[in-house]
C-alpha cells in the first residue's frame, strides 16, 4: 500500500502529538504529583448517619479563617442546607452520598466534584469575596434533580 506524502506527514505529526501529550501527562502525574484522586477513603453508604464525621454534618471552625464543612448528599437535598462563612476563609469540604451519584459544583469557583456513594470526597476552596455562591448538583440523580441546590453565604 502506497501512501501519499501528505498522509505520511499527517500521521507522523498526529502520532508525535499523542506521544508528547502522554509524556506531559505522565510527568505531571508522577513528578509533580498531580494525579487524579485514588478514592482511598471509603464509607458504607448504608451507615452514613452512624459514621463520623457524617453523623454530625455542619460547619466547624478548625483554625484562624479556616472551616470544615461536613456534608451529605441524598435525593435532592444537601445537608446542611445553607452554609455561612466569613470572607477570606478557607473551607475544607468533606462530602459523601447516601444514595446515588451526585455532583457538587460551586458556581463562580473551580469547585466541581462527583460525589459517589461509598466514597469520601474532599475539596478545599478559599472564598475571598463576600457574596452568595450557588451550589448545584450537576450529575443527574433522579426526577427532582433540577431542584437540588443550596447556597454558601460569604459575609
Amino acid at each position: 500500500m502506497k501512501m501519499h506524502r501528505y498522509e505520511e506527514i499527517w500521521l507522523t505529526c498526529g502520532i508525535s502529538l499523542i506521544v508528547v501529550f502522554m509524556l506531559i501527562t505522565g510527568y505531571q502525574t508522577f513528578a509533580m504529583d498531580m494525579g487524579p484522586p485514588s478514592h482511598i477513603e471509603t464509607i458504607d453508604p448504608q451507615k452514613v448517619d452512624q459514621t463520623a464525621p457524617f453523623d454530625k454534618p455542619g460547619v466547624n471552625k478548625i483554625g484562624e479563617n479556616e472551616y470544615e464543612v461536613v456534608m451529605t448528599l441524598e435525593s435532592f437535598v444537601f445537608t446542611p442546607a445553607d452554609i455561612e462563612i466569613p470572607a477570606g476563609s478557607t473551607v475544607h469540604f468533606i462530602l459523601t452520598s447516601k444514595d446515588v451519584t451526585h455532583g457538587f459544583e460551586v458556581a463562580g469557583t473551580n469547585v466541581n466534584a462527583m460525589v459517589m456513594p461509598g466514597y469520601i470526597q474532599k475539596i478545599t476552596q478559599k472564598f475571598g469575596e463576600a457574596g452568595e455562591y450557588l451550589v448545584v448538583c450537576n450529575e443527574y440523580c433522579g426526577a427532582g434533580h433540577q431542584y437540588m441546590s443550596t447556597t454558601i453565604r460569604v459575609v
